[in-house]
């Protein structure tokens, strides 16, 4: 799938935030993707009709809330599409992705020993490092595996060699935020059933780039945040229903007991729910529309809005991995400047297109304010990926200047980007 073969101006369309422009009228380039997605008109109608009409809290009996309930059921029901989940009392809801994390971490902590060993890698965003990390105040021993700087590739001899039989979790990112790479997921869930160990993925950064399903990827729990797919803010976290009925919650004593409710710790986002089903509904309808000229894998073993669901995925890979190629075969010829990560374009299928780069002669700050004056938004620092930009180096010169794509972007956005830096 590229540009030639699909046209993208109905997709732009549909997102508001895209038509705006600046003083000098030119369209503002959101490359800020990895920070949060545009949304399209879908969810802000969504959650504005929610204010309208079923505006109440949860388990009232009359009409609003009523309505408001069939609304977190939708949501429910939407994620565990997204996610291939086997039950939407898998999903919990919750403020954000590093919020639920600290939660469950906590719950799990209660089940942990001291000795008990949790691995981590400094490939991850520091929401799925510090949560982990404060267990150590109870005698848990959290041991770290490494990434080769050269490629950003995760050491799998390196998390291999980690495992022993106190290993009770491993925590690891689907796809660095910080460099875009995707890590084979079911290998190391592999490793961590060998060891009879949890496995926790962090998908945040993963979910808008391509297809995910929990029941062939063998984790234990994963967690994503609906803002990072066009949605709100809203974060949520898939477990093994089994795990979830296991784990001890803390919650307040009226609140439910069993699962997912006794995981959503007080009133939930639900304009935010009202978002998140019609984020997902707009990706189904996106596999609808453009999936069937885009060359897909086979899709039999899904059906309903979840076959939509993974041809929207696939689509979007297939038309953001061309785009990629071309913005970092170009960027790479600018003198001065240094990217990290996967540059063969043999294995773009192992990366998202996330792009992290420092210059020379200019600070990452200095270039994301340069490209912000031009109308042109792209990150600078760490991203929370404090490990990465410690383990590359570059932490204390400022980070890296990130530009992620979305399947809202296009190949002239790209060439303003590269004429800005070539002007730089």
């Amino acid at each position: 799938m590229n540009e030639k073969a699909v046209d993208l101006s109905p997709v732009r369309a549909r997102f508001p935030a895209l038509q705006e422009t600046d003083a000098d009228g030119r369209p503002f380039v959101f490359f800020d993707g990895p920070g949060g997605t545009q949304v399209p008109q879908d969810v802000i109608d969504a959650m504005a009709n929610y204010f309208r009409t079923a505006n109440a809290n949860h388990g009232g009996y009359f009409a609003t809330s009523r309505r408001n309930d069939e609304i977190i059921d939708q949501a429910r029901e939407a994620m565990a599409d997204f996610l291939n989940a086997p039950s939407p009392n898998e999903i919990v809801f919750g403020a954000n992705m590093t919020t639920l994390t600290f939660s469950f971490s906590r719950a799990i902590g209660r089940l942990l020993k001291p000795g008990d060993e949790i691995i981590v890698t400094r490939l991850d965003h520091d929401a799925n490092i510090s949560p982990w990390l404060a267990l150590e105040e109870q005698g848990v021993k959290i041991r770290w595996a490494d990434f080769n700087p050269e490629d950003c590739r995760l050491n799998l001899d390196s998390l291999a060699g980690l495992i022993t039989d106190r290993t009770r979790l491993i925590a690891v990112g689907y796809a660095s935020n910080a460099v875009g790479t995707i890590n084979p997921i079911g290998r190391i869930a592999a490793l961590a059933r060998d060891a009879g160990a949890w496995l926790w993925v962090d998908a945040v950064h993963y979910a808008p780039h391509g297809p995910i399903d929990v029941q062939t990827l063998g984790c234990d729990f994963l967690v994503c945040s609906a803002y990072k797919f066009f949605g709100p803010h809203v974060g949520v976290v898939w477990g093994r229903l089994d795990l979830l009925e296991r784990l001890p919650a803390y919650k307040v004593r009226p609140a439910p007991g069993n699962p997912p409710h006794k995981f959503e710790t007080g009133t939930l986002n639900h304009e935010g729910l009202a978002g998140v089903a019609a984020a997902v509904n707009y990706l189904a309808e996106l596999g609808e529309t453009y999936g069937p000229s885009a060359g897909l894998p086979p899709l039999d073993q899904y059906q309903g809005r979840r076959r939509s669901l993974k041809a929207a995925m696939h689509t979007i890979a297939a038309y953001e991995r061309p785009l990629f190629a071309d913005m970092l075969a170009r960027i790479r010829q600018i003198p001065d400047i240094t990217v990290y990560g996967i540059t063969n374009p043999d294995q773009f299928d192992q990366r998202c297109p996330t792009l992290a780069f420092t210059h020379a002669r200019f600070s990452p700050d200095h270039i994301a304010r340069y490209l912000g004056d031009r109308g042109i938004f792209v990150w600078s620092g760490n991203y929370y990926a404090l490990a990465v930009t410690e383990r590359l180096g570059v932490e204390e010169s400022g980070g890296m200047v990130r530009v992620g794509l979305a399947h809202y972007n296009t190949q002239e956005e790209i060439d303003r980007l590269v004429v800005a830096l070539q002007e730089l």
